[in-house]
């Protein structure tokens, strides 16, 4: 949510679900452990990635992606080594290609959200910025590993001039299925298209994000951004309502693609719920926004890193 906490930024039917995801994850968790295993000596990474529960723990790094050394320190307070690393893009901004070869050879995955600031999205629609876009989806598939990308983040929120109050979604889907086609004409196939919502907050004035999908067709994964504010805010009642909209909307596999926890919502116990969240609900996992904003979400302190690096030893661990 906005008055969460937006950050300081780059330059600018449920038993059925569960069901679903139990039958995938037999199949998938070697996969993912392989993935993890696999950096670039042994060829190149999976162009689809592996989609099995309590697979992925992200982290964005303010440093990111000019430099590693933020997403390097994490993995050392933590023991943590990250299979998501996320970077912002401007419109204009190229694929971080030497980035995206530092995580290749990390074992982890480039997410990158493309933020269209001050940009007519309709104009993306006509056409006006093929160009950029073939240019961008080339250097993505010569690439040749999985790259996550997202779009217009946080649209159902008015923070962003893509957003809800600013541009109709209307637009903003006719947008993201051009860039989808885009990329697919390219043959920019080991993208995975992150289609990435707040969580939900009627008296904040965030809305469901229901009028911004754009089709099982266009999306791969759905991303949910949301943050620890307060210390009587729990992953359930923080992440449930909006984790129930995007269920009547899709079965697709869903990611919190940012979070965080400030320190004084008890950090330690934040993180402890989060991983507890992420299993309950049968999630892909999370990304941690590792970065100052309204609020610290930086992991503080030996209590934090330890629990943190508790929570991802139970990863694709059965539930006793």
């Amino acid at each position: 949510m906005k008055h969460q906490r937006k950050r300081q930024k780059k330059p600018f039917r449920f038993v059925i679900l569960m069901a679903v995801v139990i039958v995938l994850a037999a199949g998938a968790v070697a996969a993912v452990r392989h993935y993890r295993s696999a950096p670039t000596a042994a060829g190149p990474l999976p162009t689809h990635l592996p989609h099995a529960p309590e697979s992925y723990i992200g982290v964005y790094s303010p440093q990111a992606p000019s430099s590693w050394a933020g997403i390097a320190a994490f993995e050392t307070k933590t023991g943590v080594t990250p299979d998501v690393a996320m970077y912002y893009s401007g419109w204009y901004e190229g694929f971080q290609v030497s980035f995206a070869t530092t995580a290749a050879r990390q074992g982890a995955v480039p997410l990158v959200q493309i933020d269209p600031e001050h940009i007519n999205l309709a104009k993306i629609t006509d056409g006006t910025y093929d160009g950029f876009l073939t240019k961008y989806a080339s250097e993505v598939r010569t690439y040749r590993h999985p790259v996550i990308i997202s779009f217009g983040h946080e649209m159902n929120g008015n923070w962003y001039d893509w957003g809800y109050q600013h541009t109709p979604p209307k637009v903003f889907v006719a947008a993201w299925r051009h860039i989808v086609t885009v990329f697919r004409q390219q043959g920019a196939d080991n993208v995975t298209w992150l289609w990435t919502v707040n969580i939900i907050d009627q008296r904040g004035g965030i809305r469901s994000p229901a009028a911004w999908w754009p089709g099982s067709s266009y999306v791969t994964w759905v991303g949910i951004d949301g943050y620890y504010l307060r210390r009587n805010w729990m992953f359930a009642s923080l992440f449930g309502p909006t984790i129930k909209v995007v269920r009547a909307l899709t079965l697709a596999p869903i990611l919190i693609a940012e979070t965080g926890a400030a320190p004084s919502s008890g950090q330690s116990a934040k993180i402890a719920n989060l991983f507890a969240g992420i299993r309950a609900y049968g999630l892909l996992g999370f990304v941690w926004f590792d970065a100052p904003g309204t609020q610290d979400w930086r992991l503080t302190g030996p209590a934090a890193f330890t629990e943190f690096g508790r929570g991802a030893q139970t990863y694709n661990v059965p539930a006793s």
